[in-house]
């Protein structure tokens, strides 16, 4: 979302934007011809046939359109690590010497390189990704990624600006009669958002609540989450609702609680759209907005552990239910002047002017 919204800012902004991507839609694909171009929110998007199945997304043809057009635009600006688009496409661009901005999206964190063939990462680092990344300007979008990256490569730059996040036009006025505190998780469902230990720490809390699970994943996965939550007797007080989108500001809004206890999170999209309409958060402090959620004081910041998670929400059940609610009231003018659109375009297309202007 974050990427075709900048696409989208971009082209309002009056800047040429062609997309590439491939015709991926998980294990299946998209019901779009391959290898042709179409326009899509004001934005040209072409979407190339895959040859692979995995998440390698081997695309020759989309990699030899790189080849051929490279040279017509002034920046090409690469989206996630770790797959043979991203990183054989930022071999083309330096080879044909146009700029290559690379926004990471959380792939190079220690925890990443931990998680899943954290073998091949490491050996495919240090022979050709450090090199890459290292000629190659990064974005990051949080000040807790950038020094993460620091630790692992010398790129010629780094620059640190936010997602465009997509936010609720209006919030709902919450009262502060709470007798049953409505927590929320939305989110992919991934071992990395940390799923598992809001449900560990549920079985510790002495106060009465509720939680709603948006979002699916992995059905294995899922089945492991919901065993922990019947091995723990908790499984009557969850309701699992699986993947939500066009409703997705209305469920925020009906929660008193979003709750992130990631291992590791660059940013955190749905912390911002949670606060846009009007739902406190309580992130682990290994999410990227964490340090912007406590200057601005827009909810609660704690470990990603069991026991750290269910010590803040029953503190926010027992003592800090006014601070729900005042939470609620202010944190959709400062979301809505913060990730203002017009705001956020102007520092992306700047970074650009610059970048170009060092090539």
């Amino acid at each position: 979302m974050s990427v075709s919204k900048l696409s989208e800012e971009l082209t309002k902004a009056g800047c040429e934007v062609r997309v590439y991507t491939t015709n991926a839609n998980g294990a299946a694909e998209l019901p779009i011809a391959p290898n042709t171009t179409q326009t899509v929110d004001g934005v040209g998007v072409t979407y190339f046939k895959r040859i692979t199945k995995d998440h390698s997304h081997f695309s020759p043809a989309l990699l030899k359109a790189v080849w051929c057009n490279a040279g017509q635009y002034e920046v090409i600006h690469i989206h996630a690590w770790w797959n043979l688009v991203s990183v054989l496409s930022t071999l083309i661009g330096l080879i044909k010497n146009v700029p290559v901005v690379i926004s990471p999206r959380g792939t190079l964190s220690d925890y990443s390189f931990g998680y899943k063939n954290s073998l091949f990462k490491k050996l495919f680092h240090n022979l050709l990704g450090k090199l890459l990344l290292n000629h190659s300007f990064i974005h990051v979008t949080s000040p807790a990624e950038e020094q993460s990256l620091r630790q692992v490569i010398a790129p010629r730059g780094i620059f640190d600006i936010p997602n465009f996040v997509k936010i609720a036009s209006s919030a709902k006025t919450k009262t502060d009669d709470i007798t049953i505190l409505k927590l929320l998780f939305f989110s992919r469902i991934d071992e990395k958002k940390g799923l598992d230990i809001l449900l560990h720490a549920l079985a510790l809390l002495k106060v009465s609540y509720h939680l709603t699970i948006a979002g699916d994943g992995n059905d294995d996965y899922i089945d492991v989450l919901k065993k922990i939550a019947h091995y723990n007797k908790t499984e009557q007080h969850i309701s699992w609702i699986g993947f939500q989108q066009d409703n997705k500001f209305d469920i925020l809004a009906d929660h008193d609680l979003m709750v992130l206890p990631s291992h590791n999170e660059n940013f955190g999209n749905v912390v911002i759209e949670s606060l846009s309409a009007g739902t406190p958060v309580l992130i682990s402090d290994a999410v990227g907005l964490a340090n912007y959620v406590a200057k601005n004081n827009l909810g609660w910041i704690c470990h990603a552990k069991p026991e750290s998670v269910a010590d803040a929400i029953s503190n926010i059940a027992l003592n800090q239910k006014d601070k729900l609610q005042q939470i609620s009231s202010t944190a959709p003018a400062i979301i809505h002047i913060d990730f203002d659109d017009d705001k956020l375009v102007q520092r992306y297309i700047s970074v650009y002017r610059k970048i170009i202007t060092t090539k």
